[in-house]
């Protein structure tokens, strides 16, 4: 199977990692690949969103498997508007990255495919039909894969406890969902075996207050928490406030009954434990 990616982000390149391996050839797109050492193994090409190059073209058209993480703007998909006449040709399996803040704000309730997405962020409903769009293209046959936070090696509360950035924000009934990396890898080779396409949620059991997963950081490296600031009136950029707006318990039900999936990581705590013992935040 020949693989290229749209969008060589940081839970993509961990899925080359692991994965790579069962493919016959790594493609994948970067804004500026000069500025990339970090993609051995990886055919890598321009791609910015602007009318693609012939080769990069004839990647997407000869590929058998097209994971896209590229995310869509206020014109739409850049990557269905720049390959839309590539993609119309020929069938090959879509596996698109999505999020679950398609759902929007439910009060802390829960949540799962059958939801249907009311966020009231530009965002995530500029998202949603990027969802609706690859599965046109793919012919009701893409995989729809929504993520929760991502958390993995360098990007975790471990690293920013040790870097001083974290902070624990404290809003009553606020709860967030998370899924390391490892478990992302798993539920994209996972929705390439499957035979049909669908909505996937990604996320793991234990939705969770923020700060509780700051605390345990802290208790895992002996150290103090950071001190508690009340989301009212925290100082924090319109964006970070912005995700705070959303509180909702996601299912991963269908994720394992459907797919497969046994989780690596199902909690919070036993991600950070690995990452712990993997000498993060040392």
């Amino acid at each position: 199977m020949r693989l290229f990616i749209l969008g060589l982000g940081y839970s993509v390149r961990h899925f080359v990692r692991r994965f790579g391996g069962s493919f016959s050839h790594v493609a994948g797109t970067v804004r500026d690949p000069a500025k990339r050492d970090d993609l051995a193994g990886i055919e890598v090409h321009a791609f910015s969103g602007e009318r693609p190059a012939r080769a990069t073209a004839e990647q997407v058209r000869n590929a058998d498997v097209l994971l896209v993480s590229i995310p869509p703007g206020p014109a739409g998909d850049p990557a269905i508007a720049a390959f839309g006449d590539v993609l119309a040709a020929g069938r090959r399996k879509i596996v698109y990255l999505s999020t679950i803040g398609v759902y929007g704000d439910h009060g802390g309730g829960w949540v799962d495919e059958t939801t249907p997405p009311q966020s009231t962020l530009d965002r995530a409903r500029i998202r949603v039909a990027a969802e609706q769009a690859w599965m046109d293209i793919a012919h009701g046959d893409a995989a729809i894969l929504r993520l929760a936070g991502i958390y993995g090696p360098g990007r975790n509360a471990l690293a920013t406890l040790r870097a001083g950035t974290a902070r624990r924000i404290i809003k009553p009934g606020q709860v967030f969902n998370r899924i390391h990396v490892d478990d992302i890898a798993s539920a994209i080779m996972a929705a390439i075996h499957h035979g049909n396409g669908g909505t996937w949620n990604i996320c793991d059991d234990e939705p969770s207050p923020p700060q509780d997963v700051i605390a345990y950081a802290a208790e895992l490296m002996g150290i103090a928490p950071p001190p508690e600031e009340d989301f009212a009136t925290a100082e924090m950029s319109a964006m970070a406030r912005s995700f705070y707006a959303s509180s909702a318990r996601v299912s991963n039900a269908k994720l394992k009954h459907e797919l497969g999936v046994t989780l690596v990581h199902p909690t919070y705590r036993h991600g950070l434990d690995a990452l712990w013992r993997a000498d993060e935040g040392r």
